[in-house]
């Protein structure tokens, strides 16, 4: 199973890509992780924005993939939830891809396409915050399922 990571940024800042590779580094040689940075735009309306960066997350990600839209409004997950679903994804599916929108999150379309509406928090999270977190929690998850005691619930 490849896991996507696509997310709507400028370029992360130094101690994003630091924390994100602490973590992609002990994800090698377990599961795929693929991390696309995707411009935001500056279309003149809000909705020109949101339907552009929808196109261009669409774009890169892979056809019949599950998709997990991270979202303020999804389910919270408990890490032994998380563990579940990553079980039976990699049971469904080839590749699974995690969606972070821009500024303004992503569209109405995008959220009812996919498979499963996620909240990091029922805090408002920066985005590349929100990134360090996903991949540290997917890295958490796939941990439990390989029987490593990073996780000690």
């Amino acid at each position: 199973m490849r896991l996507h990571v696509l997310c709507i940024t400028k370029r992360p800042r130094d101690w994003v890509v630091q924390a994100e590779e602490a973590y992609l580094k002990r994800l090698r040689g377990q599961v795929e992780v693929v991390v696309r940075e995707i411009s935001p735009t500056k279309q003149s309306t809000k909705s020109a924005n949101l339907k552009k960066e929808a196109d261009r997350i669409l774009h890169y990600c892979p056809r019949g993939a599950c998709i997990v839209a991270l979202d303020e409004r999804g389910a919270l997950w408990s890490t032994e939830q998380l563990v579940q679903k990553l079980d039976s994804w990699r049971g469904m599916y080839t590749d699974v891809a995690c969606l972070i929108g821009g500024a303004e999150g992503l569209t109405p379309g995008l959220l009812k396409r996919a498979h499963h509406r996620w909240a990091l928090s029922p805090l408002t999270l920066p985005h590349q915050l929100a990134r360090v977190i996903l991949i540290e929690q997917l890295y958490r998850g796939w941990s439990v399922l390989r029987g490593h005691p990073y996780h000690r619930a």
